[in-house]
């Protein structure tokens, strides 16, 4: 791909928008300036998922054309809580549970980054005094930050704002300005943010900061996937399990999938589109898709064997070759309790939900009900819907 090529995947492929316009980030990337371009990661669980990956592949375009990434752990401002898309203020994290939670992600970037600078923004924040906090809020109005559309929601429901969470768009975008960045990159859910950056570089600095928005992986209800709605895919995730949440996709995900989350070119894309329209077992496409997002984070080979385990556990009903093996007091012991203790569901009401559903057996058996306690043997084989399995020691 030569870079005229290059140019024109960057500024379309899974692009949402671009500030201030297309032309002018065109004009930058056609010019001999090497840019400085940042993500920011605020570390509010312990593992990225895939709407992460999205940014960071565009990250690595834009590396490939010579231009230095820069990835932003917000380790204070994570201690606020980005208030984006959040129908109610969020629990603060403390300094502890922050550090924590992203002393992992340097080892998930390095699956699609392998040369970037690591920054964070406490090294900034926590040298500002109160005077330097009014000076830089002084640059904001109410009016301007209450634009967003879920504080004006939440203060018509009757629902809290904090203070706090009117400043965060501010403390995002100071983070450019400290930098010094050309451009910012992220999911079209962080717009706002990424502009009060733009606002704060132009008024600062004196600069134009482009931002690109990428579109976000969202599920047939338009549902982001992530922490927040509990169906993220980590980076983290085995081979095997990737797999299995891929392919628990709906089919309206697939063409989406494929251009946010793997590499194969547009041109074979719009194939697997026109297959699936002309009639093709959509589970064939999303079976390649499947195979393409864990080559990447895992290998080839990982990715067959996962396609294999999938097709023999799934299509022809068998168990996977390697069972889990779960240290457990056998005896009489209730459905639900033992569904707990293995982890293979998160609550009461999901238990109960699966076995109603006739998703619960013990050596084939399907077990009907949640009332009536089981007798729990060395040996027996445990399986919660249709990927998990356990065998008890």
């Amino acid at each position: 791909m030569n870079k005229e090529e290059q140019i024109k995947m960057v500024l379309s492929r899974g692009v949402e928008n671009i500030y201030p316009n297309k032309e002018f980030l065109e004009k930058l990337l056609n010019s001999n300036k090497k840019l400085k371009i940042y993500l920011g990661i605020d570390p509010t669980g312990p593992n990225l998922h895939l709407g992460h990956a999205i940014i960071l592949e565009k990250m690595r375009q834009f590396q490939e054309l010579g231009h230095e990434i820069i990835i932003l752990i917000g380790d204070f401002t994570a201690t606020i809580g980005d208030p984006t898309d959040k129908n109610a203020t969020r629990k603060p994290l403390t300094k502890k549970e922050v550090l924590n939670n992203a002393k992992n992600y340097k080892e998930q970037i390095n699956k699609i980054l392998k040369k970037y600078t690591l920054k964070y923004n406490s090294k900034w924040f926590k040298k500002m005094n109160f005077e330097d906090v009014l000076s830089l809020a002084s640059n904001f109005t109410i009016q301007q930050l209450l634009e967003r559309d879920m504080f004006d929601k939440r203060i018509k429901s009757g629902k809290p704002v904090g203070l706090h969470e009117l400043m965060y768009p501010t403390m995002q975008g100071y983070d450019s300005v400290v930098m010094n960045v050309d451009g910012e990159i992220g999911g079209n859910d962080q717009t706002f943010n990424m502009l009060a950056g733009r606002t704060l570089m132009k008024s600062l600095s004196k600069k134009e900061k482009f931002v690109l928005t990428l579109k976000l992986l969202v599920d047939t209800q338009g549902e982001k996937m992530g922490k927040t709605t509990n169906n993220m895919v980590s980076l983290d995730k085995s081979a095997k399990e990737m797999f299995g949440n891929i392919m628990s996709w709906t089919d309206g995900m697939i063409i989406n999938g494929f251009e946010l989350c793997t590499r194969v070119n547009i041109g074979e894309i719009k194939k697997f589109e026109k297959n699936i329209k002309d009639g093709k077992n959509p589970r064939d496409i999303k079976i390649i898709l499947a195979k393409e997002i864990v080559s990447i984070y895992h290998s080839k080979n990982e990715a067959n064997k996962a396609e294999e385990e999938f097709i023999k556990v799934f299509s022809n009903k068998g168990k996977p070759d390697e069972i889990k093996e779960y240290n457990i007091n056998t005896g009489n012991i209730n459905p639900i309790e033992l569904l707990n203790q293995l982890k293979f569901v998160t609550s009461n009401s999901e238990a109960r939900r699966l076995i109603n559903g006739d998703g619960f057996k013990i050596n084939d058996k399907k077990i009907d009900s949640w009332e009536k306690d089981l007798n729990i043997k060395s040996g027996d084989i445990i399986q919660a819907g249709k990927r998990k399995f356990g065998k008890i020691k």
